[in-house]
């Protein structure tokens, strides 16, 4: 197990936080420290963007596509540094950390050069067409359809149903969506992976609005949504493969660096603590102490996943379920920091402050990208090789 990093990696940690401190000291000081992922939607466009021309945005990607050939040491090392300086949420995280991988492995050589270069550049927004109101933990119930239909301009994909929690699809441009292509196909058989252009006639998006105050998620409509036959990632009927090398990437890379994050958030509740009094009970401070230790045994089992081959392994299957339940009792350690405070909100509507929608928002962080009941079944099943859970026939 390594539990720190070489000489050459800490010298790019050291070029990594030049370059972002003297950004958001300089052109982007206004979003620094800016959590909301609904607002500053411009001013976070531009980000993006300069993110990209300066290869900053996906740097374990290709040289070719916009990266820097990154290590996985490397980027797990610059997620860090964009916590620790305070950098907004990024706008494009969908496309970089999920669509943008799945391309890279399951993709053609032709839509690795039209999607993977705008995406790198921050010039094309993203969001996941996986979860539907009957297909959630069971991704393979999905219903949205779609059937191929030839046109004067050739056969285009002719996408009905409706997909929901789609994160971010208010300001996306594409969505990759999960559908059945293959008539009276069940589970997760006959289904496509599909690369549909969310500004058309035939997509329509309602967002929701959360108990933060924030509209994040969305539910997404399509009604004869058309895209080429050729926007299918790997082979048609084969889409849950690829839809579970998307899930592969969003548990990994991905969220090796979010304890940098997790860091501020108790800072946040720490110096709350001091300055209201809370720190002199001896109840709160052991649950501190407890928030700390388990910060640190996150920061050790990410440093144990950078095996020596720079893959993920089995232990990896370990870490959502850890931090899902570790950051929801920080969130509870917050909210009896603040007291009452923590309950009221600003002057504004819906004004809440940031440790309270972190409290709020934490509650859906066993919940997303696999509840942790089905992190439990990977874990049993994929990691310690038990016998799979029994299922009804499909």
């Amino acid at each position: 197990m390594r539990l720190g990093f070489t000489p050459t990696e800490e010298r790019f940690r050291a070029e990594a936080a030049a370059w972002l401190n003297a950004e958001l000291s300089g052109p982007f000081r206004d979003l620094r420290g800016h959590s909301s992922h609904t607002s500053h939607i411009e001013r976070r466009r531009e980000w993006e963007r300069r993110l990209g021309r300066e290869c900053w945005s996906c740097i374990g990607w290709p040289e070719t596509f916009g990266g820097r050939n990154a290590t996985l040491a490397e980027q797990v090392i610059f997620a860090e540094e964009y916590a620790r300086a305070l950098a907004p949420a990024r706008l494009g995280h969908l496309g970089i950390e999920l669509v943008g991988p799945t391309l890279l492995a399951f993709g053609t050589e032709a839509q690795k050069h039209r999607f993977l270069p705008p995406i790198a550049r921050g010039e094309e927004f993203w969001c996941q067409g996986y979860s539907e109101p009957n297909a959630g933990s069971d991704l393979a119930n999905v219903r949205t359809r779609a059937r191929l239909e030839r046109t004067p301009d050739g056969e285009e994909w002719v996408v009905d149903g409706q997909k929901v929690w789609t994160s971010l699809a208010q300001f996306a441009d594409w969505i990759f969506a999960l559908c059945r292509t293959q008539e009276g196909s069940r589970g997760n058989q006959g289904l496509s992976y599909l690369l549909i252009p969310v500004r058309q006639g035939g997509v329509s998006i309602r967002p929701t609005r959360e108990m933060t105050g924030e509209s994040e998620f969305n539910e997404t409509f399509f009604a004869g949504a058309r895209t080429a036959r050729d926007n299918v990632v790997g082979a048609p009927g084969e889409g849950w493969k690829v839809a579970m090398g998307t899930l592969a990437f969003e548990r990994g890379v991905s969220t090796l660096g979010q304890q940098m994050a997790f860091r501020n958030e108790l800072d946040q509740i720490i110096a709350a603590a001091r300055a209201n009094g809370t720190a002199d009970d001896p109840i709160i401070r052991q649950r501190i102490a407890e928030a700390h230790i388990g910060l640190r045994i996150m920061r050790y089992s990410a440093l144990r996943m950078l095996s020596g081959d720079g893959s993920l392994g089995p232990g990896a299957l370990t870490y959502k379920i850890y931090w899902a339940t570790w950051r929801r009792k920080l969130g509870e350690l917050a909210m009896d920091v603040l007291g009452p405070t923590g309950e009221v909100a600003g002057s504004g509507e819906h004004e809440l402050g940031t440790l309270t929608k972190m409290y709020l928002f934490s509650r859906a962080d066993t919940i997303y990208g696999g509840t942790n009941q089905i992190q439990r079944n990977l874990i049993a099943e994929r990691a310690l090789g038990l016998p799979k859970e029994p299922r009804g026939a499909t």
